[in-house]
């Protein structure tokens, strides 16, 4: 009895000096582990230098945050293409022909290009056959170049924005850059865009209530929009007031009466569309679940101990793990074929849309020739007008439909209602013409 008394004893003895022995081995490799990563973060070049007042060259910036500069300057390769976009810079004038008739007698009938990465943010602008042909204001600068802010406060907004893009361009020396979403003093992200600011404003949303996880979408949001210009300073603003889907836009733009050019054509009074992701997205499952613009395009990366955001900002299609797979835990060739399914079916209603565009076009144009008033066309005219707007709705922003889907092929739906509608109603009034003669 005393024996086994004892051999317990012994037991819980062994156990206990065993329970210690690993502890402290857990211990040691924790604290070594610690080291190891600190002795990384080291070796990254996390060495805080004083970034100066109105600094913009993202190399200064760089030699703080040397692997955000270093994915940061991947966004100069322009070899990566997709089935619908990439940085290949194809013409898509070239590529969808159709596009040439649609904006008859506007700037982007003459150069429209895939765009490349945001290396190439005010290169491609200034390269640009559209500020060639037309003379284009200032208020271009404010998405293409990290020299807006301090042009903005040197010349004030309105004058910043109705002055020649011509007279300023020589002051451009970088595209995007650091600045135009940082804090300087504490990297937080941070607003910089006037127009942004003013939208938010008229729509009641307070951006110093933003949480980080929404500035990782408004940052973008900046100017990944739908935009004009406004009277004769051609202030930059957002159509925002009375909401952000197309058919608020739309009635937005006819309560001012306002057009962007006259079809050469048609005759119909215009509206070009400009890159609305921020609105696609605005309605989309992905917008409901709080996923973010940064989420997908600048999904989280690890270095040793350091975990940042990619800044090889890029499509998706081409890192699928890090962009979908942290949240969708399905194969890579699944999530490829759920996103290629969405825009092959958004690329046919796109040539739909813009099939049935060229027939209302060609509709309207012959009744003008036979005679047709304006004003007996005034109805064909608004419908043309209300069915392109909703196609570019679609053609211009960059996802090919996969930001929303169900929004895209709802707006193509009704683009193609719509201009098959504008060709009826020319053709209504050809055939009355003609029999009344």
């Amino acid at each position: 009895m005393k024996n086994a008394l004892l051999n317990r004893q012994n037991l819980i003895y062994a156990l206990v000096f065993g329970g210690a022995v690993l502890f402290t081995l857990a211990v040691a490799a924790l604290l070594a582990n610690i080291n190891q990563r600190k002795a990384e973060a080291a070796l990254t070049g996390f060495v805080v230098q004083p970034i100066p007042a109105g600094e913009i060259d993202p190399a200064v910036w760089g030699v703080n945050y040397p692997l955000q500069y270093e994915r940061f300057l991947m966004t100069e390769r322009s070899d990566t293409e997709t089935p619908y976009g990439g940085s290949v810079n194809y013409s898509k004038l070239e590529r969808y022909p159709a596009m040439i008739r649609i904006w008859a007698g506007y700037a982007f009938s003459k150069d429209h290009n895939e765009e490349r990465g945001h290396f190439y943010a005010q290169i491609d602008q200034q390269n640009t056959q559209r500020v060639k042909l037309v003379e284009q204001p200032g208020a271009c600068i404010n998405c293409h170049s990290g020299n807006a802010p301090a042009l903005i406060a040197e010349l004030g907004w309105e004058s910043f924005n109705k002055t020649p893009y011509n007279d300023l361009v020589g002051q451009l020396e970088h595209g995007s850059v650091c600045a135009d979403c940082h804090d300087p003093n504490t990297m937080a992200l941070r607003i910089t865009r006037t127009a942004f600011i003013n939208a938010m404003e008229t729509r009641g949303i307070d951006l110093e209530q933003a949480t980080r996880q929404e500035m990782r979408t408004y940052v973008c949001a900046q100017c990944h929009v739908e935009y004009y210009f406004a009277g004769e300073n051609k202030v930059l603003t957002f159509p925002w007031e009375l909401g952000l889907n197309i058919d608020q836009i739309s009635e937005y733009y006819a309560s001012y009466g306002f057009k962007d050019w006259t079809h050469a054509e048609t005759g119909a009074p215009m509206i070009k569309i400009q890159h609305p992701e921020f609105e696609m997205w605005s309605t989309s499952l992905h917008a409901a679940n709080g996923v973010a613009c940064a989420d997908c395009h600048m999904p989280f990366i690890r270095e040793g101990s350091v975990k940042v955001s990619d800044h090889w900002l890029r499509s998706p299609l081409t890192n699928l793990a890090g962009a979908c797979q942290t949240c969708h835990n399905v194969p890579e060739s699944e999530l490829e074929r759920r996103v290629i399914t969405a825009q092959n079916t958004t690329a046919e209603l796109l040539r739909a849309a813009e099939e049935a565009l060229l027939d209302a076009i060609d509709a309207i144009v012959a009744a003008k020739a036979a005679g047709v008033s304006e004003e007996d066309l005034t109805e064909a005219l608004r419908l043309h007008r209300e069915a392109s707007l909703r196609w570019d709705f679609v053609s211009s922003e960059n996802s090919t439909g996969f930001h929303n889907p169900q929004e895209a092929a709802r707006v193509l739906a009704h683009a193609i209602d719509l201009a098959r509608q504008a060709e009826l109603a020319a053709k209504a009034l050809l055939t009355a013409g003609t029999s009344g003669n």
